[in-house]
């Protein structure tokens, strides 16, 4: 391995121009299947920011007592599509409505009685966060006696899942073309790596090395380049994600970058492409020669 490692480096060594191109080769290929990866999973997290706030509230008929809702309470909070249930009582209904219905605020001060409700706020386990599990849960809360009206939001609700849908579908499929343009456009590079070392592969041959003897440095070689691809593109993210969160303003806390095991991916997927794709190649030259 040490002998095979040394012959990969020597080479590298020799050709530092086509061994340069050929990482920032591979970088930029990477790149472009990253970038767009990482816009979905920012476009993805954004989803989920407004997926949060898919409730079902359930109003509570006057005079209830509060035994009963909290009795309610607990049986909703069992439910197995339920995260939380939060009791919103007539007055803090009237003080959320003063705080966040500005256009409303003089009407509301001047009230001679509340004219809201009390309700039940229920939550949704992530995972079920739409117009479906939104419309059983409903239903169930309509089957409680002291429950005036359930809603949703079910059209929000539903353009929210039509949108999900939406982007998930266009995401595999750009996804993969781009993955495929990335691996199309490496496998070029290594072909024509290959192909400016056919002399000395065709010497290697005249004094009897062998097939497996010839391909372990160009296939080393290609795992070494696909490794400094990766981490070049992952690094390139990394710059292009910095300078557009620094223009967002507030906005950029909202962000996301790749994690740890999104980077080791990268890295990862630069690696594979480099290795399969040095050993097609060269298997290739070496059956022509």
């Amino acid at each position: 391995m040490s002998t095979t490692l040394r012959e990969a480096l020597r080479t590298a060594r020799r050709t530092p121009l086509l061994s340069s191109l050929s990482v920032a080769s591979i970088g930029f290929s990477l790149f472009t299947v990253g970038l767009f990866v990482l816009v979905a999973i920012n476009f993805q997290h954004a989803l989920r920011t407004l997926a949060e706030r898919v409730e079902v509230v359930a109003f509570v008929l006057r005079g209830t007592p509060a035994e009963a809702i909290t009795a309610a309470s607990q049986d909703i909070a069992a439910f197995p599509e339920v995260l939380e249930v939060r009791f919103v009582s007539e007055e803090e209904a009237l003080d959320r409505a003063r705080r966040e219905l500005t256009e409303f605020q003089e009407a509301y001060r001047d009230l001679e009685t509340n004219p809201l409700p009390a309700s039940l706020e229920i939550r949704l386990k992530e995972d079920l966060r739409n117009e479906q599990v939104a419309a059983v849960v409903a239903e169930r809360l309509r089957g409680f006696a002291f429950v005036d009206d359930v809603r949703y939001g079910r059209e929000w609700v539903r353009r929210l899942d039509r949108l999900r849908n939406l982007a998930g579908a266009l995401g595999l499929v750009i996804g993969l073309a781009f993955a495929v343009v990335a691996v199309v456009i490496i496998g070029v590079t290594i072909r024509i790596t290959v192909l400016q070392r056919a002399k000395e592969i065709a010497i290697m041959r005249l004094v009897g090395a062998t097939n497996g003897y010839i391909r372990r440095p160009f296939v080393l070689e290609g795992v070494m380049m696909g490794i400094l691809g990766g981490a070049l593109a992952a690094a390139m993210c990394w710059g292009v994600f910095a300078a557009f969160r620094g223009s967002m303003g507030e906005v950029r806390g909202t962000l996301v970058f790749f994690g740890t095991t999104e980077i080791a991916l990268i890295i990862l997927f630069g690696t594979s492409i480099g290795y399969f794709g040095s050993l097609v190649s060269v298997g290739r030259h070496l059956r022509h020669v």
